[in-house]
Protein backbone atom coordinates (compact mmCIF):
# COMPACT_ATOMS: atom_id res chain seq x y z
CA UNK A 1 0.00 0.00 0.00
CA UNK A 2 1.61 3.21 -0.40
CA UNK A 3 2.44 5.21 2.61
CA UNK A 4 2.18 8.92 1.98
CA UNK A 5 4.39 9.48 5.23
CA UNK A 6 7.15 7.43 3.40
CA UNK A 7 6.78 9.91 -0.01
CA UNK A 8 7.07 12.84 1.96
CA UNK A 9 10.58 11.83 3.30
CA UNK A 10 11.93 10.56 0.22
CA UNK A 11 10.62 13.48 -2.06
CA UNK A 12 12.08 16.17 0.78
CA UNK A 13 14.91 14.66 0.84
CA UNK A 14 15.19 15.02 -2.90
CA UNK A 15 14.62 18.09 -2.74
CA UNK A 16 17.08 19.02 -0.24
CA UNK A 17 19.89 16.68 -2.16
CA UNK A 18 18.82 18.97 -5.46
CA UNK A 19 18.99 22.35 -3.49
CA UNK A 20 22.60 21.51 -1.92
CA UNK A 21 23.79 20.47 -5.35
CA UNK A 22 22.71 23.88 -6.63
CA UNK A 23 24.34 25.71 -4.15
CA UNK A 24 27.68 23.93 -4.52
CA UNK A 25 27.14 24.17 -8.17
CA UNK A 26 26.24 28.00 -8.43
CA UNK A 27 29.07 28.55 -5.87
CA UNK A 28 31.48 27.26 -8.10
CA UNK A 29 30.45 28.78 -11.03
CA UNK A 30 30.65 32.29 -9.35
CA UNK A 31 34.53 31.40 -7.83
CA UNK A 32 35.46 30.57 -11.62
CA UNK A 33 33.71 33.53 -13.16
CA UNK A 34 35.22 35.34 -10.59
CA UNK A 35 39.05 33.83 -11.36
CA UNK A 36 38.38 34.24 -14.86
CA UNK A 37 37.24 37.91 -14.30
CA UNK A 38 40.44 38.53 -11.70
CA UNK A 39 43.02 36.72 -14.86
CA UNK A 40 42.08 39.04 -17.49
CA UNK A 41 42.17 42.45 -15.23
CA UNK A 42 45.37 41.19 -14.95
CA UNK A 43 46.49 40.79 -18.23
CA UNK A 44 44.88 43.61 -19.68
CA UNK A 45 46.55 45.51 -17.13
CA UNK A 46 49.95 43.68 -18.12
CA UNK A 47 49.44 44.21 -21.53
CA UNK A 48 49.09 48.27 -21.48
CA UNK A 49 52.34 48.43 -19.60
CA UNK A 50 54.05 46.31 -22.09
CA UNK A 51 52.47 48.65 -24.75
CA UNK A 52 54.40 51.46 -22.89
CA UNK A 53 57.58 49.86 -22.62
CA UNK A 54 57.71 48.71 -26.32
CA UNK A 55 56.70 52.32 -27.57
CA UNK A 56 59.72 53.88 -26.00
CA UNK A 57 62.34 51.28 -27.05
CA UNK A 58 64.72 52.77 -29.25
CA UNK A 59 66.29 49.81 -30.78
CA UNK A 60 64.30 47.31 -32.76
CA UNK A 61 66.77 44.81 -30.81
CA UNK A 62 65.37 45.86 -27.62
CA UNK A 63 61.87 45.90 -28.93
CA UNK A 64 62.23 42.12 -30.25
CA UNK A 65 63.36 41.53 -26.99
CA UNK A 66 61.00 42.85 -24.85
CA UNK A 67 58.43 41.56 -27.45
CA UNK A 68 59.58 38.09 -26.92
CA UNK A 69 59.63 38.21 -23.13
CA UNK A 70 56.65 39.64 -22.79
CA UNK A 71 54.80 36.70 -24.79
CA UNK A 72 56.57 34.06 -23.21
CA UNK A 73 55.21 35.43 -19.88
CA UNK A 74 52.15 35.15 -21.65
CA UNK A 75 51.52 31.89 -22.18
CA UNK A 76 53.04 30.65 -19.38
CA UNK A 77 50.46 32.62 -17.40
CA UNK A 78 47.84 31.79 -19.48
CA UNK A 79 48.53 27.78 -19.28
CA UNK A 80 48.70 28.22 -15.45
CA UNK A 81 45.32 29.81 -15.43
CA UNK A 82 43.87 27.55 -17.74
CA UNK A 83 45.21 24.66 -15.44
CA UNK A 84 43.82 26.72 -12.10
CA UNK A 85 40.36 27.12 -14.23
CA UNK A 86 40.49 23.42 -15.02
CA UNK A 87 41.39 22.21 -11.53
CA UNK A 88 38.38 24.05 -10.58
CA UNK A 89 35.73 22.89 -12.70
CA UNK A 90 36.73 19.39 -11.84
CA UNK A 91 36.67 20.33 -8.33
CA UNK A 92 33.15 21.52 -8.53
CA UNK A 93 32.10 18.30 -10.06
CA UNK A 94 33.47 16.31 -7.98
CA UNK A 95 31.78 18.32 -5.52
CA UNK A 96 28.73 18.19 -6.52
CA UNK A 97 28.82 14.08 -7.47
CA UNK A 98 30.02 13.54 -3.94
CA UNK A 99 26.49 14.69 -2.99
CA UNK A 100 24.39 12.30 -4.83
CA UNK A 101 22.77 14.71 -6.94
CA UNK A 102 23.55 13.40 -10.77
Amino acid sequence: MFNFADANKTSKEALETAVKGYSAWTNGLQAIATEATEYSKTSFQQSIAHVQKITGVRSVEAAFELQTNYVKASFEEFFAEATKIGEMYADLAKSILSQGVV
